[in-house]
């Protein structure tokens, strides 16, 4: 990091982000720090790569976005070349070439032929992986389908259920069972468990036929005929609802529409949002990637197709962090010889979506390039501009301190601009397992949570909180159980209205 503050190419895996390469995965193998050869040539190349990102930040006359976006491409020149990549200037890599007589390079040869026939970098053998089983696995009946999505109700295990139900929200860049993983990572499970009748939306994974698919067309035939739905099956006015990354934005602008159209029959008396942008001022590493020239490619890309496909969309994010998502399967796979790991995060995330053109377009444009939801007015749904500030409902509000997708700060920022009372959580890790993160995970688990004050900025609220030990799903349990009422008798058939279609976890997240 240089002097005047910045840090030059990211966190952990940035091209010089350790003047000795220790603490950079890359270098960890003894030979890096011990063998005068491969010390010399791993300092070597992070004096160069330092001095690279010196020269862009200091060049005068530049601006903070352009120099920004220079180093985003610089940190991927610097990582192709560092000589952790090659064969013959990585001392692990000829270590097990020499141990197992070549056959770590044989293995690694076959790894490349099985990805080049598959198109892609296999970051995950999902062979043992089943929907249904494995993954979203919890028990449930779909009571909703409509062209945008199925809305799953899930099946309590205790004889009363509190009486407010959960309706979840998920991004519909991924699918949803990101929060229903294994039994021992899944959120819904755990909710359920603990008393409350939850409800998720599992998004359609859309072809050219929903290229007109809007934004607010999620908004409404999604999460609000979601919220409609869950309340008339429960037989309540009011649900909680919770949203995660782009479903929280979606879920955000569906607030404010509420607060200033449904006043008088407020479907949600209170909300959750997981690692949201509201405010995309500054919305991390993706900046680099969003411009006008951009916008315009991609553009042009989706009025042919209809949409963004899975590998585009995936490749964009594996390009905000180049080192773990690209490169250190490079050198596993084909230089190291193993064999793409056995992870359910991974297994999820190599199970991607489409993205239709006229909801892509709409983000990209007016939030990341606009950032019109994050001022009064700014957005107009159904010929009526919504304003955040009119938001009036508590609000729950989860960040994660290593989130390169919504920086924590940026989501501190969000949610103050709600007019309701906030309590703000930070927790560690990154983007997925500070979000999936149940009790009972590793030692360095653990979270900071207090109410934030719209005055205060997020530097100066953290300063003030001490770190608890532990999942922060204990704290957001409590906030919940708190507000979501008393308890009431399950319905043990379906509602009139609302007869139970499929077995969870339905048809639609079975679309490729």
């Amino acid at each position: 990091m240089a002097g005047n503050g910045h840090d030059y190419l990211g966190l952990g895996y940035a091209c010089a982000a350790r003047r000795s390469g220790r603490g950079d995965d890359r270098f960890t193998h003894i030979a890096w720090h011990e063998n005068p050869y491969f010390h010399g040539l791993m300092q070597q190349y992070l004096a160069v790569t330092r001095t690279l990102e010196r020269l862009v930040y200091d060049t005068p006359g530049v601006d903070d976005r352009d120099s920004r976006s220079a180093a985003f491409w610089l940190r991927h020149w610097c990582n192709a070349v560092s000589p952790s990549n090659f064969l013959l200037t990585n001392p692990e890599a000829l270590q097990h070439a020499f141990e197992t007589a070549g056959g770590s390079l044989r293995r690694g040869m076959e790894e490349w032929w099985h990805d080049l026939l598959a198109g892609d970098l296999r970051m995950v053998d999902s062979s043992g992986f089943e929907l249904g089983r494995e993954l979203a696995g919890t028990p449930g009946r779909v009571v909703l389908r409509n062209r945008m999505m199925e809305l799953i109700q899930y099946t309590p295990v205790r004889k009363q259920v509190h009486t407010i139900p959960v309706v979840v929200v998920p991004p519909w860049i991924n699918k949803y069972y990101i929060l229903d993983l294994t039994a021992k990572q899944s959120m819904v499970r755990h909710l359920v468990e603990r008393g409350f009748d939850v409800f998720i939306i599992s998004w359609r994974n859309p072809g050219s036929e929903l290229a007109g698919a809007t934004f607010e067309d999620h908004l409404f035939e999604g999460i609000l005929a979601a919220v409609e739905a869950a309340r008339q099956i429960a037989g309540v006015p009011q649900v909680h609802a919770v949203g995660y990354c782009i479903g929280g934005t979606a879920l955000s602008a569906l607030m404010a529409w509420l607060n200033r159209e449904r006043t008088s029959d407020m479907p949600i008396a209170h909300w959750t949002l997981l690692a949201t942008l509201m405010d995309f001022s500054k919305p991390g590493d993706i900046a680099s990637l969003i411009s006008e020239e951009s916008v315009a490619m991609l553009g042009s890309l989706m009025q042919r197709q209809g949409f963004l496909n899975n590998m585009q969309i995936g490749w964009s994010f594996r390009m905000l962090r180049p080192n773990t998502q690209i490169w250190r399967y490079v050198v596993h796979k084909y230089l190291y010889g193993e064999a793409a790991p056995a992870l359910a995060p991974l297994a999820w995330n190599a199970d991607g979506t489409r993205q239709p053109r006229a909801t892509q377009n709409f983000l990209l444009r007016e939030l990341y390039l606009g950032n019109k939801l994050a001022k009064a007015d700014g957005l107009t749904l159904r010929g009526e501009p919504i304003d955040l500030g009119r938001i009036k409902q508590p609000l729950y509000a989860v960040g994660a301190v290593a989130d390169h997708i919504t920086p924590w700060r940026s989501t501190y920022k969000s949610a103050a601009l709600s007019g309701g009372p906030v309590r703000y959580t930070l927790t560690a890790s990154g983007h997925i397992l500070g979000i999936v993160n149940p009790p009972g995970g590793n030692h360095n688990q653990q979270f900071w949570s207090d109410e934030l004050v719209k005055d205060r900025d997020a530097k100066s609220w953290r300063a003030l909180q001490t770190p608890v030990k532990g999942s922060w799903w204990s704290d957001w349990d409590a906030w919940l159980a708190q507000r979501c009422g008393s308890w009431r008798q399950p319905s043990a058939e379906a509602h009139a209205h609302f007869p139970w279609l499929d077995a969870a976890p339905g048809k639609y997240v079975l679309e490729r």
